[in-house]
């Protein structure tokens, strides 16, 4: 049987975030850096594109813009919140969900993941863990 897809692909404004400092503290990010991320990464500006199980994401801040690309099921190369080099392996965890395990690639910090999901009412929501940390952001489409 064929899944069925969700569509990721647009441009995404944030409505909500909650529990970023408390992350970035589990990162150990200091107290100025984390006041300069959190208000930078107040309104984020994300844009989607997607072609099926491949992905683009632009994310555009005052402060920075990061870019990645991957294919669920396949892993790459990303950094991590705080900027560490990371492997990333996507996977479908539901039908409208793809979550990702973040290995660091030297050095040793805290456990990252994220999970991005289309919501029934067709929301972003974007988790961001570290450790027993976890941050949400909710999205919506422009």
């Amino acid at each position: 049987m064929e899944r069925k897809i969700p569509d990721f692909s647009g441009t995404w404004k944030m409505k909500s975030s909650e529990n970023f400092e408390e992350m970035l503290k589990a990162l150990g990010v200091n107290v100025m850096l984390r006041k300069i991320a959190v208000a930078a990464a107040s309104k984020p500006l994300v844009e989607i594109t997607q072609d099926g199980e491949s992905f683009s994401i632009r994310t555009s801040t005052s402060v920075r813009t990061t870019h990645v690309s991957f294919t669920v099921g396949v892993s790459f190369n990303e950094t991590t919140v705080d900027g560490r080099p990371c492997t990333s392996f996507p996977r479908w965890e539901t039908d409208s969900k793809i979550s990702c395990e973040q290995t660091l690639q030297k050095g040793e910090g805290p456990k990252t993941s994220w999970t991005r999901e289309i919501t029934n009412d067709g929301e972003l929501l974007l988790t961001m863990t570290a450790d027993d940390v976890v941050c949400t952001r909710v999205y919506m489409r422009e």
